[in-house]
């Protein structure tokens, strides 16, 4: 029984969704990076400095806030921040919290044509309550978000 409970453990740890977009390798990052072009697919707004290094905190209408902080922007290849997943709003240090890690990854598989790949994990170092809900909020949350992201270059 252990053991099954382990493997449950572990196989919700990750998020991995992969998807290719029409664009170039720079569109793309761009569409992940930059603040006014991630609210277009992603958060509806953002409160705060979005940049590496920085704190932040994304809003959702109707859904709260979840506060991240970006740790790496490497441009056109990677883009990666922890964040409080699952709607919840942190006061204080984020780096205090129970957080996930989110990468983005930028491949170009042909001219005009890339892959990204989006990599959540994290999960099984939360909380179990919130490590559960947040896990299965997520799972389906990147689909949507990620195919708002693909949208963007048709």
């Amino acid at each position: 029984m252990y053991d099954i409970l382990l493997i449950k453990k572990y196989m919700q740890d990750i998020i991995q969704r992969e998807i290719i977009i029409n664009a170039t390798k720079e569109k793309v990052y761009e569409a992940i990076a930059n603040p006014d072009k991630v609210v277009l697919w992603f958060p509806d707004a953002i409160e705060g400095k979005y940049a590496e290094g920085e704190g932040s905190t994304f809003v959702f209408n109707g859904h709260g806030k979840s506060q991240i902080q970006i740790l790496e922007a490497k441009p056109y290849e990677y883009f990666a921040y922890r964040w409080v997943p699952g709607a919840n709003v942190v006061v204080g240090d984020i780096k205090t919290a129970s957080t996930t890690l989110v990468e983005f990854n930028i491949q170009e598989e042909e001219k005009g044509k890339c892959k990204v790949t989006m990599v959540e994990s994290g999960f099984a170092k939360l909380p179990q309550d919130m490590a559960e809900n947040a896990f299965k909020q997520n799972s389906g949350g990147w689909e949507f978000m990620l195919g708002r992201l693909e949208k963007q270059f048709v």
